[in-house]
């Protein structure tokens, strides 16, 4: 995603490359995206590009107010390509671990940008603004959204160096119990304010194995010393946390899992949330 050489037939024109090195030129003010990304979807909005958003997925649900404007185009894994052809966009963003591939390689067929995403932790967000910031032309707006988020990482990485380091179990499914492997944006996030989430497995680049399923049987669940249910996907409630306190035998928090699971422009307030929950978790274990 950073900044590629120049241009061998215009040496004024930057090139940018996507998360799979992708070259892309700068798109210019008439740009039409489709963004298959929710959180992507927010990003655009963020950096003042709303006005060129002309389609989403049904699960892009923020800015509230501003999408209910926006034409929907299916879901993240269920494109309408017949929708997609009337919406003619110049530009598609989408994400690895998000969209399938065969929807990505039907798009390309007629869709002149596939911009592919791929953030796999915080930082990377950096990346992502540079990259929306040079092909769309709001670098200001990207440049701030960076100052913003390597603020957050300092204080992210003040309350880590504060507390002692936690390990825990992040659940995002019931019947079957999933979780989150190591090598995930969500356990890259926890990690941050030094929630290191078990099981200690890699998932790969794309599939299932990031997303594993668990017994309570499992003899590395004697590690874990937090649990925490996420809001989403599956959407976790007070009482859930009462049934899994009495499976795991530790203590159980609700947490908010956009906070923890969207990138681009969440990630500032999503870093914040969890320095502060983490501050907020240690004072109530003191008293």
């Amino acid at each position: 995603m950073h900044l590629a050489d120049r241009s061998s037939s215009d040496s004024s024109v930057a090139v940018l490359r996507d998360a799979l090195g992708a070259l892309h030129r700068p798109a210019g003010a008439d740009a039409r995206i489709v963004s298959l990304v929710p959180s992507l979807t927010e990003l655009l909005f963020e950096l003042g590009l709303g006005a060129q958003v002309v389609g989403r997925t049904g699960f892009c649900i923020h800015p509230r107010q501003a999408l209910r404007a926006v034409p929907k185009v299916g879901g993240t894994k269920d494109v309408k390509m017949d929708r997609m052809r009337e919406l003619a966009p110049t530009h598609v963003i989408v994400n690895i671990d998000e969209n399938r591939r065969d929807t990505i390689d039907e798009l390309a067929a007629f869709v002149p940008n596939i911009v592919v995403t791929h953030p796999c932790g915080p930082r990377d967000n950096l990346e992502l603004f540079d990259l929306f910031g040079g092909l769309f032309g709001c670098e200001h707006a990207a440049q701030a959204l960076e100052a913003d988020l390597r603020s957050a990482l300092d204080e992210a990485a003040a309350v880590k160096a504060a507390l002692p380091a936690e390990r825990v179990l992040y659940l995002i499914w019931r019947e079957p119990w999933m979780t989150v492997a190591r090598d995930t944006y969500v356990s890259a996030m926890l990690a941050e304010v030094g929630w290191t989430t078990l099981p200690e497995v890699q998932g790969g680049a794309s599939g299932a194995g990031r997303y594993p399923n668990f017994d309570w049987s499992a003899g590395w669940l004697g590690e874990v010393e937090r649990v925490f249910l996420s809001s989403e996907p599956y959407h976790f409630q007070l009482h859930h946390a009462d049934e899994v306190t009495a499976l795991g035998g530790r203590p159980a928090t609700l947490i908010d899992g956009e906070m923890v699971s969207w990138y681009g422009s969440r990630v500032v307030a999503g870093l914040r949330y969890l320095a502060k929950l983490r501050r907020q978790l240690a004072e109530f274990a003191r008293c």
